[in-house]
């Protein structure tokens, strides 16, 4: 504690003392700010955003899959991609599967019932059935989570939570998608918002 005291260094006039006082002053306010305010996320535009939705989806973990082998009904089934980013198949174990496209995951499993001497001309094909879910929070009327459809907007992902709340603020959302380090604020307009499997969207509040 800082002696402020009659006859204290402070009082007497001391001007190192008066300087750290001061500093300490400083620093209490800073932190308190710091302390008050939220993270100062990045702010984007709905062009930047949409661009990160990939033209050709890539196959991500908690993924659903058919995966169909021509002429042996024993190897075709319906699958899940693990948390580790594999599937589990029949005869050859894991493979990776995560940030493959179908056509890559396709050729992957034939080579691998190829090279294992399992089937000698494989046919594989992957047909993908359910996508991550995506989540939606914040300022809706029933936030929750909720399945993804294939070209999906925030506009379809809002109206499945029930539609915005009178709080809500229109003009932008915080949107965490799984390609980024981090989320981002983005700033809504005339383009719809495309949103991503495995999405997380918070509509914030308004201050009017």
């Amino acid at each position: 504690m800082i002696d402020n005291k009659p006859g204290s260094a402070v009082n007497n006039g001391n001007p190192i003392a008066r300087m750290a006082l001061v500093c300490l002053l400083i620093i209490a306010a800073t932190a308190g700010l710091a302390g008050c305010a939220g993270p100062n996320l990045p702010v984007t535009s709905v062009a930047q955003a949409n661009s990160a939705v990939a033209q050709v989806y890539h196959v991500a973990d908690g993924d659903k899959v058919r995966v169909t082998v021509f002429d042996e009904p024993n190897l075709t089934g319906d699958y899940q991609v693990g948390l580790d980013g594999s599937l589990q198949l029949p005869l050859i174990g894991r493979i990776a599967a995560s940030g493959m496209t179908s056509t890559a995951l396709s050729d992957a499993i034939a080579g691998a019932l190829k090279g294992g001497g399992y089937v000698l001309n494989p046919r594989v094909a992957i047909e993908l059935t359910e996508h991550q879910p995506i989540f939606v929070l914040g300022e809706v009327k029933t936030p929750g989570q909720y399945a993804y459809v294939s070209n999906m907007t925030l506009d379809q992902a809002v109206a499945l939570a029930g539609g915005f709340t009178p709080r809500a603020n229109k003009g932008i959302v915080v949107l965490r998608r799984q390609q980024w380090n981090s989320a981002k604020k983005v700033r809504l307009g005339q383009n719809s918002l495309l949103i991503a499997p495995g999405d997380t969207i918070t509509v914030e509040e308004a201050f009017f």
